[in-house]
């Protein structure tokens, strides 16, 4: 692996670990702020990470 496809595939897992903290992050306050609505809230952000997830394994191999 050269230098210019290490530092790519660093941002990229840079990237995909703030987004995943970020949602993280928003769904805890989503369901401090309406704990009824936990089930809704947890799904969704499983979802968008398994998708940010998947994006981040792709652009890795592309790289």
């Amino acid at each position: 692996m050269e230098i210019p496809q290490m530092v790519g595939a660093g941002l990229i897992v840079i990237g995909a670990g703030i987004g995943l903290g970020m949602i993280g992050g928003r769904a805890m306050d989503a369901i401090a702020r309406q704990p009824e609505a936990t089930g809704k809230i947890q799904t969704a952000m499983i979802i968008i990470a398994a998708l940010l997830e998947g994006i981040a394994f792709a652009a890795l191999f592309a790289s």
